[in-house]
Order: C-alpha cells, then sequence, then structure tokens
C-alpha cells in the first residue's frame, strides 16, 4: 500500500523534472492523503504537462465521486483485468514526483508510522489517471500502482509502490507504447537504496501537515537495492 506521501520541493524532485525535460516548482504537500491532490505529470502533444489531480480515482464510467472503494492504488496484477483500471493502463499512465512516502508497521500493539525516501533522489511513482465529467465540472483522478514487496521491505509491508527508474519514466509516459503487466518494471525489488526512518505518531492523522513531523525519531535504516 502507499496511503501518505511527501513533495518537497528539494534538489532530488529538481532533478527528476530536469531528466523529464520540466521546468516547474512543485507546490509542497506534507503528509498528504488519499483525497487530496497531488501533482500528476502526463504526456501530451506538447510533451510532459503537470496537473493537479485528486489522489483517488474515479472512472470516467462512474456514477458520481465516491469512496466506496478503496482506488487510491491499484495493484500491478490487475491492472489489466480491472474495468477501472484497464483503459487507463492502455493509455493514460502518468508519475507522481514525491519526496517520500510513509508506510505503517504494528510494533508493540501500535501503528508506527515510517518515512521512505532515497537520500539523493526524489521518487517517481507509477500512476493512473482518468477524467470523470459530472455535475458541469471536470474531475481528474488518480491511483498509484503498487507491487508486492521487496524482501528486505516486507517487514514494513506486504506492497510497495511502484517506483520507476529513469528509463521506465519515459517508458511508461509513452501511451503509444503497450505495457504487459508482466513487466519487469512491476518486479518487487528496490530498484535503488532506501531509507527509512520512524516517525511521530502524530503523523497517524492526515491532518497534522507540520514538515518537523518528518525529521524521524531514530537513524534512518537503509535498504539496498
Amino acid at each position: 500500500m502507499c496511503g501518505r506521501v511527501n513533495v518537497i520541493d528539494n534538489p532530488g524532485i529538481q532533478a527528476l523534472l530536469a531528466d523529464l525535460g520540466i521546468d516547474l516548482q512543485l507546490p509542497a504537500g506534507v503528509n498528504v492523503a488519499p483525497t487530496e491532490s497531488l501533482t500528476l505529470l502526463r504526456a501530451g502533444e506538447n510533451g510532459i504537462t503537470a496537473s493537479a489531480a485528486r489522489w483517488w480515482l474515479t472512472p470516467s464510467w462512474a456514477p458520481a465521486v465516491e469512496q466506496k472503494y478503496a482506488m487510491f492504488n491499484a495493484r500491478a496484477e490487475t491492472l489489466a483485468k480491472s474495468r477501472a483500471y484497464k483503459k487507463p493502463f492502455a493509455s493514460q499512465r502518468g508519475i507522481v514526483p514525491v519526496s517520500s512516502f510513509i508506510e505503517w508497521r504494528a510494533e508493540e500493539g501500535v501503528k508506527q508510522p515510517w518515512l521512505i525516501s532515497n537520500e539523493a533522489r526524489a521518487l517517481a511513482l507509477a500512476a493512473l489517471w482518468d477524467v470523470w465529467h459530472g455535475e458541469g465540472e471536470a474531475l481528474l483522478s488518480c491511483t498509484l500502482v503498487t507491487t508486492a514487496a521487496a524482501d528486505s521491505f516486507a517487514p514494513w509491508h506486504h506492497r510497495m509502490p511502484v517506483v520507476l527508474c529513469a528509463d521506465e519514466c519515459q517508458r511508461w509516459l509513452d501511451n503509444s507504447h503497450r505495457i504487459d503487466a508482466e513487466d519487469p518494471l512491476f518486479r518487487p525489488g528496490l530498484k535503488h537504496d532506501w531509507l527509512l526512518r520512524p516517525l511521530d505518531r502524530a503523523v497517524n492523522n492526515a491532518r497534522n501537515k507540520s514538515p518537523e513531523l518528518m525529521r524521524g525519531l531514530a537513524e534512518p535504516l537503509r535498504l539496498a537495492s
């Protein structure tokens, strides 16, 4: 799963945007939760564009905007089969750039949040998007793609977001190019080292948006790619 992310406009974010040919300052976001807004990168006729998207996919055919089904994450194994994800997987792929994401695991009977990041680079998360039209408005929304956890990350969670490396970013954004559900980019392995830091449990409440909460309570653990 991937249920909270952070976006800090730091050198890592700027390096990722530069690799994609984008000159942009992303709006900051701390402890961003599903149904809140994320910056979605999409390929268009004039290159890659950035748009604000609601983080909880609403399919174009949905009768209304609702949270009846948990559609802020999409399992890679079901992308080609799911009614909600099949079309976006074929032709509406995007990237959500983040500085870090947060995951929880049970420790001594409580949910302990952990911050996951890379010390040198931003994380390019694979996403799908759709546009819903209703009530006189158009809603752009997205979901983050997840895969099985790498062995080293499994003690924290059995799922993890699909993080794209540089060559995979271009391929993922090229909707004229077919990607199969068995593509190696979905493999359950770390493509970069990850740093894991335990966080103050105040993070559990998504209304707490202080950047101070992301400093961590101890020295980070490193998971090697």
